[in-house]
């Protein structure tokens, strides 16, 4: 009888604290860093660049680290005074990190650029260009890790992807050789590598190429690492249709074991401004891919979803150039993406943007509106949702620049105000009503899932979650999903 009077008197308390637990409030906590980097921008401030100066990141984790390899491009460089104070400038950035958060700065991966992809840019471009190496991507194979890399002629097709190997992933890195070299006689150009599996069958695929006629895929051997068939170039798998106007470039491809789909995230427009992410779908390594609408993206439509394009909450100047990525997993069954963002107004610093990626009912990638920040994992209740947010509706450019090899012309490299996407403060009342007769919300709590009518448009299968709230400085709830028409819709609570 005792016993069950202290069960009673146990679950009665639990009850009591259930009903009178306060509902969530977002609290105050410092950014783990800054994201002006002006102070640490000189050529032996390297050590410092943990997430700094990051571009076209390539990322995975390996043994107790994630390793991210990248362009070795540099804000404000200074190869004179780099000469000066013996930083090797030129090569492959290479980072290391325990948290996704904190990161290490390892050095660069090469002494110099390959010779044999110098002679080939130089030999096919005029003396120009192979000043640097572009878009690094690393694979594990057996015991080694397999590192795949570009060097070019910028506005050119003039390329050339090699690879090297190593026992470690911190190197030291041998050339194993060509993978696919391209010039001005070929439709596709040798840039951008990503490389996946396929777990049923063995085989490797190379997904490469950009503005200049699109993405191909090229079936490699697994046991070397090049292409199975010596010379192949491989097949077209993504295109756009003027590329006057429109830029295409960044392939990653990745496996999700669950989903049993593949997923090409592709890059469009100027990387300096209106960079932004979009994706299609396979059950076919090769191909074809589709995208939200069932269209192909070898077609000469646009594609969609859209999951990352300039954007800018208050308190802050605002992101640019938020694309050219990377998609890995934790091991533990979660999604991470990487990628550059340019600090606005001026576009040039590039600071390292890691968002942790959701599916959707629907089998479809988004992103988190925020950077993570080692935010641990938390359940919602409808109480907590009630209060102030920004909402972002993300959109395709509106405006239509110039370009030139697919990136912006010389002195426009800032933002204009119709590239933004900028928030939109809501009030979530209790009852589900939006302030101001906006609309209203629902909160399906064992779902942690959202629906929305805003403006008398339904958005549905919203996906709540704990993260950090890098503008305001605080730990908040966010939401991330897809609307009718595969844009991308964000949201955070400020208040």
């Amino acid at each position: 009888m005792r016993n069950l009077f202290c069960l009673t008197a146990g679950l009665a308390s639990l009850f009591l604290v259930s009903c009178s637990q306060s509902a969530f409030v977002p609290t105050a906590s410092p950014n783990p860093w800054s994201d002006d980097y002006h102070h640490v921008s000189a050529m032996e401030d390297y050590r410092q660049w943990g997430t700094y100066n990051v571009h076209d990141p390539s990322c995975r984790k390996i043994g107790d680290y994630y390793y991210m390899y990248s362009t070795d491009a540099i804000y404000r460089e200074n190869r004179k005074q780099a000469e000066e104070k013996g930083v090797p400038l030129g090569y492959i950035q290479m980072r290391r990190s325990k948290d996704l958060v904190h990161w290490e700065f390892l050095g660069w991966a090469f002494p110099e650029i390959p010779r044999e992809a110098v002679e080939w840019v130089h030999a096919h471009a005029g003396g120009q260009g192979a000043t640097n190496i572009w878009a690094p991507y690393i694979v594990p194979y057996k015991d080694r890790y397999r590192l795949y890399f570009s060097v070019s002629a910028f506005g050119r097709k003039t390329s050339y992807i090699g690879l090297a190997e190593s026992a470690s992933p911190e190197g030291p890195w041998k050339q194993m050789g060509c993978v696919v070299r391209t010039d001005e006689t070929t439709a596709m150009n040798a840039i951008d590598p990503s490389v996946v599996v396929d777990p049923a069958n063995g085989k490797w695929w190379l997904h490469y190429g950009s503005f200049f006629g699109g993405l191909y895929c090229l079936e490699l051997n697994p046991s070397t690492g090049l292409p199975l068939v010596e010379g192949d170039k491989g097949h077209l798998i993504a295109r756009r249709a003027n590329y006057r106007k429109d830029n295409l470039e960044a392939p990653e491809i990745i496996y999700h074991p669950e989903l049993k789909q593949y997923y090409l995230f592709t890059s469009y427009d100027p990387l300096m401004t209106t960079y932004n992410v979009r994706v299609g779908r396979s059950d076919k390594a090769e191909g074809p891919f589709t995208d939200f609408f069932g269209k192909q993206l070898k077609d000469t439509t646009n594609n969609f979803p859209i999951l990352t394009a300039p954007y800018r909450f208050d308190n802050h100047p605002g992101w640019a150039g938020t694309a050219h990525c990377s998609v890995f997993t934790t091991g533990d069954g979660r999604f991470f993406m990487a990628h550059q963002g340019r600090l606005s107004p001026h576009n040039l610093m590039m600071d390292l943007h890691v968002r942790q990626v959701f599916f959707t009912d629907d089998g479809w990638p988004v992103v988190s509106p925020e950077r993570y920040a080692g935010t641990q994992p938390r359940r919602f209740r409808a109480a907590d949702l009630v209060g102030e947010w920004e909402v972002i509706r993300v959109q395709e450019p509106l405006y239509e620049r110039r370009l030139e090899a697919g990136q912006i012309l010389w002195g426009e490299g800032e933002l204009k105000e119709e590239e933004w996407n900028r928030s939109r403060k809501l009030q979530f009342a209790k009852g589900g009503e939006l302030a101001n007769g906006a609309g209203s919300w629902a909160f399906v709590e064992d779902k942690q899932g959202l629906t929305l009518t805003l403006d008398g448009e339904p958005i549905d299968n919203l996906i709540v979650f704990a993260g950090h709230d890098w503008e305001n400085e605080q730990e908040t709830v966010l939401f991330t999903g897809l609307d009718a028409r595969g844009r991308s819709v964000w949201g955070k609570r400020v208040k």
